[in-house]
């Protein structure tokens, strides 16, 4: 199977098969993904049709659900048509899309969760230099950063893993073409790629996290000083969403690609991979909405034009 790599496809072993019990993990999945559907849709809607909402803060908001969105369905559309046409295999082109559309968004979101708590950092710490430092073209520039920095990463996983022959078994102990996954079929030594992707793992992962820890604990030590009750309470309340969505991501995020190749189990990396591609997409919009007032405010304000008109 060495020299048919480019002419063969996959089996992706799923999550799934016809059993009672993973008929209803099939049903929750598929529920999972239509709230996250609709969740995610329903905030970019929100953000751009309401005016008050036009700020930096939410912009960002706005391309994190774009993200999300995005990234649920590049798994499990296709889970759910194999899982439902009996069918399990996926092309070679087919694979390769997914990896680079999976690996750029999850560069993507890792830079945008960075800008997010910098945008808070500057918003509660220098509140008064908040238009100049997150302008409107500061805050396009960096999201174009975060945007073009993620897509290069996927371009680079893609291109990586496609440069090796693959031997032995065709099937991915996977629900999705995942490159992790994939290097245990390589003939070829991928040391040097893991390393590749351990140093990328630092600088997407790590870093942005250190970064995130410094920039929440200056908006903790200003949260506390903070003379009025009111925005404590508003600062507290934007500032711990973000905090559980990164802690969910991240951590998640790093159990996955720090770890070597050779110590992961395709069971463990299955049911983390749910966590941070189906369950974090659909619990970011809810996290963000549960306790905003604007965003409720403009949810309520777009009903009430629908039952008007």
């Amino acid at each position: 199977w060495e020299n048919q790599t480019f002419h063969s496809e996959f089996i992706l072993l799923g999550i799934f098969d016809h059993s009672p019990t993973l008929i209803f993990l099939f049903s929750l999945v598929l529920g999972i993904f239509t709230v996250a559907l609709m969740g995610n849709t329903t905030m970019i809607f929100l953000i751009y049709l309401d005016t008050q909402l036009h700020t930096p803060m939410y912009f960002l908001l706005s391309q994190q659900s774009l993200m999300d969105l995005m990234l649920i369905c590049t798994t499990v559309p296709k889970t759910a048509f194999n899982y439902l046409s009996g069918r399990t295999t996926i092309s070679v082109t087919g694979c390769a899309t997914q990896i680079f559309f999976y690996a750029s968004l999850l560069s993507c979101e890792c830079f945008l969760l960075t800008v997010m708590a910098y945008d808070r950092y500057v918003a509660v710490c220098h509140p008064l230099r908040y238009p100049s430092l997150m302008s409107l073209k500061v805050c396009g520039l960096m999201v174009a950063s975060s945007w073009n920095l993620g897509s290069s990463d996927g371009v680079i996983d893609a291109a990586a893993t496609f440069s090796f022959s693959y031997c032995g078994s065709r099937e991915i102990a996977h629900f999705f073409c995942d490159f992790t996954s994939l290097l245990s079929h390589a003939c070829n030594d991928t040391s040097t790629f893991e390393m590749v992707l351990f140093i990328c793992c630092i600088v997407m992962i790590v870093i942005p996290v250190v970064i995130i820890i410094v920039s929440y604990t200056r908006v903790l030590l200003a949260v506390i000083r903070m003379g009025s009750g009111e925005g404590r309470h508003k600062a507290f309340i934007t500032c711990s969403s973000h905090l559980m969505v990164v802690g969910m991501y991240y951590g998640t995020a790093l159990f996955v690609y720090i770890r070597p190749t050779s110590n992961h189990s395709p069971t463990q990396d299955k049911m983390v991979s749910i966590f941070y591609t189906i369950l974090t997409p659909m619990l970011n919009p809810l996290i963000y909405s549960l306790h905003n007032k604007e965003v409720t405010r403009a949810f309520m304000k777009v009903l009430d034009r629908t039952f008007i008109a």
